[in-house]
């Protein structure tokens, strides 16, 4: 009110300045510094061991294509028992036996990403694993590229074998190629 008859417009500090922070902190110093503590109890929660090399993994994959969408789904099972499912919805049209190739591939990818070295490979691709197993020839020149890539790969495991579905056990075979069909595009 005083400063209304000179013409002053009285206005609140919008920031404070740096200076100002560093003066307060100097003045306002503590002598009982604490060291931080950098350890973290829980860590290992979400750790994964890596897996040594006599574990014996098994890997279903299947790819299935309709007149909307391709898709691959993969489930790799560990030595103890535990499940790792996988669903891929493919962005390109492609045949069925693509969908199989790309579905074995992405599933020997995530295999070698969770190194994994002995590996027991079951789809109900025939064509696939004759090729893979040497019993048949690629001929197909659309096909020839994905099995080049996948002997490479193959390549990298100490011991692995690809089966039909029809000499597996599991439950789980044949039923995660059509999950994906119905997943985003990736």
């Amino acid at each position: 009110m005083l400063l209304s008859k000179f013409d002053i417009v009285y206005t609140t500090q919008e920031a404070i300045k740096g200076q100002a922070i560093a003066d307060y902190l100097a003045k306002h110093a503590t002598e009982d510094y604490e060291l931080i503590d950098w350890d973290f109890p829980d860590e290992d929660i979400l750790a994964m061991e890596a897996k040594s090399d006599s574990d014996n993994w098994k890997l279903f994959f299947d790819g299935a294509v309709n007149q909307l969408a391709c898709g691959l789904g993969v489930v790799l099972v560990c030595s103890k028992g535990d499940h790792f499912p996988i669903a891929i919805k493919l962005d390109f049209a492609c045949t069925n036996n693509i969908a199989k190739y790309e579905a074995c591939i992405a599933s020997i990818h995530a295999a070698l990403d969770m190194n994994v070295r002995d590996l027991e490979i079951y789809g109900n691709s025939t064509l696939i694993i004759c090729q893979t197993n040497g019993d048949w020839q690629t001929k197909d020149p659309k096909l020839i590229p994905y099995h080049q890539y996948l002997e490479t790969l193959i390549k990298k495991f100490i011991f692995i074998s690809l089966k039909p579905y029809a000499l597996c056990q599991e439950p789980i075979c044949g039923c995660f190629g059509n999950f994906s069909l119905h997943g985003p595009n990736l």
